[in-house]
């Protein structure tokens, strides 16, 4: 802007001082904030949309299950029935999709080593990009040269975080095929390690993040890299730039999605022709790795037990009753909270599990279970919802000693979930 300092005697302006304002910072962060603002909106209508289909192919999936069931294998209608539950399982996969993108998912926090789930999905990625993409692997460990990585809490190379680490793994298995798509002619993807630091000066200069230690996780490809105009979007759920039905453009949604839901950061260097690097930047914890312990195998998957059922969702209702009377379990059917108490108070010394909705009109379920445990405190409950991760959480049911059940489940997940719940002293 200038500003005049002195004029002649006619009045002209003959000195004047310019003043000059670089807002390309700001309008760089103007850029970020509006992006950031775009995609929690676009998550926000990806979660709706999602939590709503739930009850529905709960319903799909279970009656198609069901009816497998009952057709012989020479049935011409078998094959219909089959196709009926594998668009089901399809249509789960991709609310679940959604729900990734939108932060919403339901995830199951451990402390686990980054370097550790690498290490366990790199032969998985290496026959995901084929043999003509040469896998390279860099992790601290790995760097130590002369050195065997120690299995040790607190170990070389170990970058310990919270972690869901199925959820870390499908991230990483979506980077690599992005990756594979960008070489069609082969070339080199690699996965490094390390620990950073950020600080306010690394907050400043990126535009995003929080001061502290985190683990960084670096994916690059030698691809055919992206303008600018792409690489703005490819975080944006059905945005792609593949031809149709190559692709769904979920992929990199969710990735942003699962990185987002653990508290980091994610961030994209591109130039076409020069390849791509994804950088992911995950909190370090403290805390030792947890013990993995031996899955139990839950070989009977009926009983002679009584369940009170409480769901507000008739179909669901009406499902779940049915695979459970198959199983030899007897049933009493609530259709809200409200109505689940007073079938207890009227079968109280019949009933030994409760399978509640979490959700519900007059009365929830976390309500309702509150109120029979004051007359059976030691009564055995499984709650149930299609909800998103969030809502659910504000129900309480998420916390230690409460069993829960995800929405849409197919009839053999809820007999074993419910014969486990039965079965724990």
């Amino acid at each position: 802007k200038a500003y005049p300092l002195s004029k002649d005697e006619t009045g002209k302006v003959i000195t004047v001082i310019e003043i000059i304002v670089d807002i390309t910072e700001r309008r760089k962060l103007e850029e970020q904030l509006r992006q950031s603002q775009k995609m929690e909106a676009v998550g926000r209508l990806a979660g709706g949309i999602a939590h709503d289909f739930n009850n529905i192919l709960t319903a799909i999936i279970g009656y198609s299950s069901l009816l497998l069931g009952k057709i012989k294998e020479d049935d011409p209608n078998r094959h219909m029935a089959q196709m009926i539950l594998e668009s089901g399982e399809r249509a789960a996969q991709l609310t679940q999709s959604l729900l990734a993108f939108s932060r919403k998912q339901i995830i199951l926090l451990k402390t686990v080593d980054i370097n550790e789930i690498i290490r366990k999905v790199e032969r998985l990625l290496q026959r995901v990009i084929g043999e003509d993409i040469d896998l390279k692997i860099i992790t601290p460990s790995r760097r130590l040269s002369g050195h065997t990585p120690l299995n040790l809490r607190g170990g070389w190379g170990e970058l310990i975080v919270k972690a869901d680490a199925g959820q870390i793994e499908q991230a990483l298995m979506n980077l690599a095929t992005n990756a594979r798509d960008a070489m069609p002619n082969g070339g080199e993807l690699i996965i490094g390690t390390e620990t950073v630091t950020m600080d306010e000066g690394f907050v400043t200069a990126h535009g995003y993040g929080k001061p502290g230690k985190y683990a960084l996780i670096s994916v690059s490809d030698t691809g055919i890299g992206m303008d600018d105009v792409t690489r703005l979007r490819i975080f944006e759920p059905f945005f792609t730039t593949k031809e149709v039905g190559k692709g769904t453009g979920l992929g990199l949604s969710i990735v942003y999605g699962v990185v987002k839901q653990h508290d980091g950061f994610i961030n994209v260097y591109s130039e076409p022709g020069k390849g791509t690097t994804f950088k992911i930047y995950l909190p370090i914890t403290k805390e030792m790795v947890e013990e993995k312990r031996p899955a139990e195998s839950f070989m009977e998957t009926g009983g002679a037990e009584t369940i009170l059922v409480a769901e507000d969702d008739e179909a669901v209702r009406r499902l779940t009753k049915s695979v459970l009377s198959q199983a030899g379990y007897t049933v009493i059917e609530a259709v809200d909270g409200e109505d689940a108490v007073n079938k207890f108070r009227e079968n109280k010394d019949k009933i030994d599990l409760l399978l509640f909705d979490v959700v519900m009109p007059r009365m929830d379920g976390k309500a309702a279970y509150d109120r029979i445990a004051e007359i059976r405190p030691d009564i055995k409950a499984i709650f149930a919802s299609g909800y998103t991760q969030n809502h659910v959480a504000k129900k309480g049911v998420l916390g230690e000693g409460f069993e829960f059940i995800y929405k849409p489940f197919s009839p053999s997940a809820l007999l074993k979930k419910v014969r486990e719940v039965i079965g724990k002293k």
